[in-house]
């Protein structure tokens, strides 16, 4: 009972954490789990591919939910394998947890069965359960399991709006890590009045300057710096901080988006120009 399947990155739109909800856009930087099932017990083990010392609660919960709803409770072993930089602001979480809910769906042979949308939520539920989100972070996982740009309600998770984008994005990580639950919530929701403008602009396809609106109120609220945005924008459509950091991104023309990844590139850590996503989680 094996199955395989791969989930995409995102970057930010909006960030949920001002008002519950948030917008994000899939990017083609994946992770892919593996997951094997044994009927004879109902423990779980889990294994991230180079990073020993990795949490993998989240998806060890994702097995379980998945095999307690469409199995029999089935328990095994899932690993990933990740491109994403851990606690880096690029959704490596719900990619991780879509990815195993998928894999795992697989090597049940439900993976046809079951929408997309379901499966999103049940890994919205284990990190939740796992406690790896405040918000329950729905956009983020629509983004990636669905693909294209998504804008959710993530205090009911209901998606609100699917579109698909066709951009160039350039994204940097610099050399740390920012977990999303030890994000401070109460400054986050001092900027309420500039996350429901944001998410007027992304209502109305004004991305660009919605996610450099965003970018610029939770640099401030989460104590980053906004010269990466600053710098980014004579070249790109638009730039923010991705998720509660410590990454940003930005979006645009790829030959416009080169000069970002130039300036970006003088800072530590690691830049790299790549291209959003339609096509969301998938097994293989």
């Amino acid at each position: 009972m094996d199955g395989r399947a791969v989930a995409p990155a995102a970057g930010t739109v909006l960030n949920a954490l001002a008002t519950g909800v948030g917008s994000a856009f899939a990017i083609d930087i994946d992770v892919t789990a593996s997951v094997s099932l044994d009927p004879d017990t109902d423990d779980v083990t889990g294994e991230v591919v180079d990073h020993p010392g990795a949490d993998t609660a989240l998806v060890e919960r994702c097995v379980s939910l998945v095999t307690a709803e469409y199995g029999d409770g089935e328990g095994g072993a899932v690993q990933t394998e990740t491109e994403v930089p851990l606690a880096s602001g690029l959704k490596s979480s719900s990619a991780a947890a879509n990815a195993t809910v998928l894999a795992t769906l697989d090597a049940l042979g439900r993976a046809e069965d079951v929408a997309r949308i379901d499966a999103a939520r049940l890994g919205v539920r284990a990190a939740r359960e796992t406690g790896v989100t405040v918000t329950g972070a729905f956009d983020d996982a629509t983004a990636s399991m669905l693909g294209g740009l998504t804008m959710t309600d993530n205090g009911v998770d209901e998606l609100l709006f699917r579109e698909e984008v066709d951009w160039n994005a350039v994204v940097w990580t610099p050399p740390r890590q920012s977990f999303s639950a030890d994000a401070d919530v109460n400054r986050c929701e001092n900027i309420a009045p500039l996350a429901e403008h944001v998410a007027d602009l992304a209502a109305r396809g004004q991305y660009g300057t919605a996610m450099t609106v965003n970018g610029l109120a939770f640099c401030a609220a989460l104590d980053f710096p906004a010269t990466p945005i600053v710098d980014a924008l004579p070249h790109a459509h638009g730039a923010s901080l991705s998720g509660t950091g410590p990454s940003y991104v930005a979006v645009g023309e790829r030959d416009a988006l080169k000069e970002v990844k130039s300036v970006w590139n003088e800072n530590p850590g690691t830049v790299r120009l790549t291209t959003t996503r339609s096509d969301g989680a998938r097994t293989t």
